[in-house]
């Protein structure tokens, strides 16, 4: 077999995808699920027991441990049938971190995990407002309805208005909470039987001849079936077609019904993903579009991830391979250094658990043991000079002012600062005015990590200060004269970020509002790729 058709072929045998969803969806709950009926691992961990010594899988950072949640994201990769999938599994508390966006860049699909009860939150907005940026395909699975929970079609009704994406439904609830008799595979047209049984994987199926077939009725009672009935009848007349070019090109979204705690409903959504997803997808640098059947290999660094293992005190950069085949041992041109480097330590990953990768493919995450050298945007390849585009920092939305409790450990400061602005967990700014540090964050959970993670790998006690700041936006002008008189106004709210550009620290909206109007000219930019060069 020729390069070119190995890699065709091991690239369609690729998907790569992560989980979006609000805080106490189940997020944790069906990432583990998946990987369970995908042969990843044995049993699922104890994902809420803060006591139990068992801990999610994907979580591995002590702060996850004792706090039961996630505040990292992590990479795992298992097959499924004949496929090999790369799961991202971002935070799911209202807390994250820009580091839950970035991972958004460097996935093809996404699922979107919706509470029945709760319907549409607020991070699942954020969450899929990044998506849109790159069009990303999203199918979405409504969880819990082992539970009482709103009628579906208020749910559906709530999406399509919030989060104006039009759902396709493949699935159906037959009931729900202690009614709960399964769900009716609109395809295939079966049903899948309802156990409350954590441990299963395997429920009944009961193939119809079409929805009149007595054995409906027989299954799950004369009220449900004509219920479902009716149901089927108003989705025919009122709802969506499923169409695959409307959900890769971003326009539908099919939606998967069941209960990730009982293992319910996980088979039909991994099977329509395999079905449905995207393949690994063309990328844009800013001097070509790279596709992923290409000969040479390309990708980039969209996470750098310090102390996985304390013990070592390593750090490792986790790489989207773009194009080409990748084998350890390889020499890869670094273009922001300009120079070949060897990828002789490169590990996959399981969470924590790694092992060494020997060969990868368009779609896999490529783990690379990182001497220091590495930066979140990092681009590679063969030799061509490629910088791949769509992997920014984000406006930051709370801040704080970090000072050190022992004035001597200011050089321990800067290092933990440094890495940790690296990784993205935080954006450091300095003021122009004093050289204050400024630390900008998504969710203000992060302070709580930054603060947790500097004292117990730095070895540096930060005390950290409120500040006005409730936003931040770079800006630029082509007119100087507009930009020296707005820094001239508001020099106190001015600051660098670790590209030395410049960002303004806003006290409200209304303070960037009237700082818009003020200096007419001058444009406000929320994301750092969007300034103009």
């Amino acid at each position: 077999m020729s390069i070119e058709s190995e890699i065709k072929k091991e690239v369609s045998r690729r998907r790569t995808f992560a989980i979006i969803s609000h805080p106490d969806a189940g997020k944790t709950t069906i990432t583990e699920k998946i990987l369970l009926f995908g042969g990843a691992i044995n049993m699922a961990g104890t994902v809420k027991a803060r006591k139990s010594k068992k801990f999610a899988t994907s979580d591995w950072m002590e702060i996850e441990k004792q706090r039961g949640i996630s505040v990292t994201s992590s990479v795992m990769k298992f097959a499924y049938q004949d496929f090999e999938i790369n799961l991202l599994d971002t935070p799911g508390h209202q807390d994250f971190s820009e580091d839950t966006y970035r991972v958004l860049t460097a996935v093809d699909s996404a699922l979107m995990l919706i509470d029945g009860a709760k319907g549409v939150e607020a991070q699942t907005k954020k969450l899929l407002e990044v998506c849109r940026m790159r069009n990303t395909p999203v199918m979405t699975f409504m969880n819990k309805f082992d539970r009482e929970c709103r009628n579906p079609f208020d749910l559906l009704d709530e999406i399509e208005s919030i989060l104006k994406i039009q759902c396709s439904p493949l699935t159906w609830p037959i009931g729900m909470g202690r009614d709960f008799k399964g769900v009716y595979d609109l395809n295939a047209k079966t049903i899948r039987i309802f156990q409350k049984d954590v441990s299963q994987k395997e429920f009944q199926i009961i193939q119809l001849k079409d929805l009149n077939d007595p054995q409906l009725d027989e299954v799950v009672g004369d009220v449900l079936a004509d219920q479902l009935r009716e149901d089927l009848e108003l989705l025919e007349g009122a709802g969506t077609p499923f169409s695959r070019s409307a959900y890769l090109s971003g326009e539908i979204t099919p939606v998967f019904f069941g209960s990730a705690l009982n293992s319910f409903g996980v088979h039909e959504f991994l099977d329509g993903f395999l079905e449905y997803a995207p393949l690994p997808k063309s990328r844009e640098a800013t001097e070509r579009v790279v596709e992923p059947v290409e000969k040479n290999l390309t990708g980039f660094i969209f996470k750098i991830q310090a102390n996985m293992d304390p013990a070592h005190r390593d750090r490792i950069a986790f790489m989207r391979i773009c194009s080409g085949k990748f084998t350890r041992g390889m020499k890869i041109f670094h273009t922001r250094l300009q120079r070949m480097i060897k990828l002789n330590s490169t590990v996959t990953f399981m969470a924590k658990e790694r092992e060494m990768m020997e060969e990868g493919y368009a779609g896999d995450i490529l783990g690379l043991y990182d001497p220091g050298i590495f930066k979140i945007g990092d681009s590679f390849s063969m030799g061509e000079q490629l910088t791949f585009t769509g992997i920014p920092h984000f406006s930051p939305e709370n801040f704080m002012r970090v000072r050190l409790a022992d004035p001597l450990k200011g050089k321990q400061l800067e290092k933990g600062l440094v890495q940790l602005t690296e990784e993205g967990a935080t954006q450091v700014f300095r003021s122009v005015a004093n050289n204050n540090h400024i630390l900008g964050v998504v969710g203000s959970l992060q302070f709580e990590v930054i603060k947790f993670r500097l004292l117990h790998e730095y070895n540096v006690e930060g005390v950290f200060e409120g500040v006005p700041y409730t936003c931040a936006r770079w800006y630029h002008s082509p007119d100087e004269d507009i930009v020296k008189r707005f820094e001239e106004r508001y020099l106190g709210q001015i600051a660098t970020d670790v590209k030395n550009k410049k960002i303004f620290l806003c006290n409200s909206t209304w303070d960037l509002d009237y700082a818009a109007k003020k200096f007419e000219g001058l444009s406000f930019f929320q994301n750092s790729d969007h300034i103009p060069v």
